[in-house]
């Protein structure tokens, strides 16, 4: 069983590998906004206008340009190669600047995650 973490670089084809995560068997992911320490340091992915009731929403000056966060369980490790090429078919070379970080992670145990199936 393993995890794996997509951090993508470019939000506009979020749309795009979650597609093609979904044709390589994955049934279920999570997407989080997300933003590196370089934009922090170059004050974009900081506010200090946020209201003093926040929403989510709030806390994101410009969510277009923060990459997005997309991680899955996996319980089949065999469709790892094609996730990675599928993901890659996308955004392009992983090995080339700017296009996203890949991780796979072993997952020793896992507790309240069900298995979901297209036709729910």
């Amino acid at each position: 069983m393993s995890m794996v973490l997509f951090v993508l670089h470019d939000p506009e084809k979020l749309q795009e590998v979650l597609a093609a995560w979904e044709d390589c068997g994955i049934s279920g992911a999570t997407v989080l906004y997300s933003t590196g320490l370089g934009r922090i340091r170059d004050n974009e992915g900081l506010r200090d206008d946020i209201p003093l009731i926040p929403s989510v929403s709030d806390f994101f000056s410009h969510p277009e340009h923060h990459g997005r966060t997309i991680f899955t369980i996996l319980d089949d490790d065999s469709i790892i190669p094609g996730l990675i090429a599928a993901t890659e078919q996308v955004v392009g070379d992983l090995s080339e600047p700017n296009r996203g970080i890949l991780a796979v992670l072993p997952v020793s145990q896992i507790k309240g995650l069900r298995k979901r199936y297209k036709n729910w």
